[in-house]
């Protein structure tokens, strides 16, 4: 058994598995949805086998590596391998893309296609956080797209196509930056051509050519981050997407950005990365402040958590800038944080959305009357958004204030800067989140009369919701339960930097 290519195996999985629903009948979508579903099961299961049996958390190097020559002629190969960085957002990707597809349960007109764009998307994000071969990152980063534009061309809101075509725009024009970045590393010097991220990691360039592909990578990650000012496709997208396509997209496609800069930009580019480190720290407290003001005049609600998503990420933008192991712990931890308490938000604002049939606050008020389980979970995932000590958010927001301030290279006055500014942007979250839950669930409803009309969350939306709920809790309590897994791998890549 441990001889078997998993990684392959759990990359592949969901798109083969998920071809052969056009072939399943179509008179009841309940067989789509269920197909769907026990196939993202079994591909959770095959991921936790894997975590749980194959990977030994405290070794920092490589593991489970799989290599196969693709296209020889182009030295292409099919590199696969996990560690602690890796395997911890494979397994978020799981975690979240399992209850996206039981939340897109009332999804009805096109079920066949809807269903494999989900499971394409989860073959690409795992492909890419298992990628070892630059080449084949690329093409990961790439396979999202697709699947992503037609959710939100076919199932979004009323400006759908606009959003559609914004997000394809700024991605596509990302990710040439990263596929000329990606040829002139693997291209570059007189040994033979690679794209092996492990050999790229023993490449020297000359300092100008470092920052030059630095800056291109960095592009690409910042789009998809998002890092201000590449963000605003971000709010655009979510406010026209189907909330079950928002899970993925705030639940796991961000975290692709902050991943490929520790991954890329950390370890194989470290002097450009010395270099830029204060600018990374200065525009991620920029941001927090930012996104958390503009978060106050957005009237739509799906279009304030996007700005809180924003604003949230500041937090991985300054602790990938820290380059202290206290930093990049809560960049990774903000990252899975995030991951699962964004997912939960923007469900819950489907979930309200279905019934009111209005995501405008102002047409909103007084649904903790006829809802009290939806005004419950409401509540939680925006305390815990707003970093509640006892969550996952408060840890992670913490560590990142802590490596910024422990920072021996940097100036008092950045160090200031930095903490004072994102503390105004901490500070305002409570603020604008728990406006947003007074307008949603207090007062008396302003434009209709139907309360007796409104239906609380059921059991399928309830299990959702504690699927969620439970890791946020037991992180923000017990924060070496993730901690652990890629501890060892962040002290060696901090470890260059001191």
């Amino acid at each position: 058994m441990s001889n078997l290519p998993w990684l392959t195996i759990i990359v592949l999985l969901p798109t083969p598995a998920g071809s052969s629903i056009p072939f399943l009948p179509s008179a009841n979508n309940r067989i789509i949805r269920w197909y769907a579903l026990g196939i993202c099961l079994l591909e959770f299961l095959l991921i936790t086998y894997v975590f749980s049996c194959q990977f030994r958390i405290k070794d920092e190097s490589i593991q489970l590596l799989e290599d196969y020559v693709w296209i020889g002629i182009t030295n292409f190969h099919w590199r696969l391998g996990v560690d602690g960085l890796s395997m911890s957002l494979i397994l978020l990707t799981g975690f979240v893309t399992t209850p996206a597809i039981l939340a897109a349960w009332p999804v009805t007109r096109n079920t066949r296609l809807f269903h494999f764009s989900m499971l394409a998307m989860y073959s690409g994000q795992i492909g890419l956080f298992a990628s070892q071969d630059l080449l084949l990152f690329f093409l990961m980063w790439e396979l999202e797209l697709i699947p992503i534009y037609l959710l939100l061309s076919i199932w979004g809101g009323k400006r759908r196509i606009y959003s559609a075509t914004k997000f394809l725009l700024y991605t596509a024009g990302g990710s040439l930056f990263l596929l000329l970045a990606s040829l002139t590393m693997g291209l570059y010097g007189s040994y033979e051509t690679s794209f092996d991220i492990q050999i790229l990691a023993k490449k020297s360039y000359p300092i100008t050519l470092e920052i030059i592909l630095y800056l291109g990578f960095l592009i690409t990650y910042a789009v998809k981050l998002p890092i201000y000012p590449f963000h605003t496709w971000l709010p655009d997208t979510h406010g026209e997407a189907h909330y079950s396509t928002c899970m993925l997209l705030a639940g796991i496609l961000l975290k692709m950005g902050g991943y490929g800069l520790i991954r890329i930009n950390m370890e194989l580019l470290p002097h450009a990365h010395s270099i830029f480190s204060p600018w990374l720290v200065t525009i991620g407290a920029i941001q927090i402040l930012y996104a958390s003001l503009i978060s106050f005049s957005q009237r739509n609600l799906k279009r304030r958590i996007a700005y809180s998503s924003v604003s949230h990420m500041g937090f991985v933008t300054i602790g990938i800038g820290s380059i202290t192991s206290m930093g990049l712990n809560g960049a990774m931890l903000q990252m899975i944080s995030h991951g699962l308490i964004g997912a939960a938000l923007f469900f819950l604002a489907g979930t309200s959305y279905d019934r009111t049939r209005t995501l405008l606050l102002n047409n909103l008020g007084g649904l903790a009357i006829p809802m009290p389980k939806l005004f419950v979970m409401f509540s939680f995932f925006s305390l815990a958004s707003l970093a509640l000590p006892g969550t996952s958010g408060f840890v992670a927001e913490s560590m990142v204030f802590l490596g910024v301030i422990t920072n021996n290279y940097y100036s008092s006055v950045l160090e200031g800067f930095v903490v004072a500014t994102g503390a105004i942007g901490t500070v305002l979250t409570p603020i604008y989140l728990l406006s947003m839950l007074r307008q949603m669930f207090y007062g008396y409803r302003i434009s209709n009369v139907w309360v007796s009309y409104l239906i609380d969350i059921g059991p399928r939306e309830t299990f959702i919701m504690v699927c969620l709920l439970l890791p946020i809790i037991g992180i923000g309590i017990y924060p070496n339960l993730v901690l652990s897994l890629w501890k060892s791998k962040v002290e060696s890549i901090s470890y260059q930097y001191n």
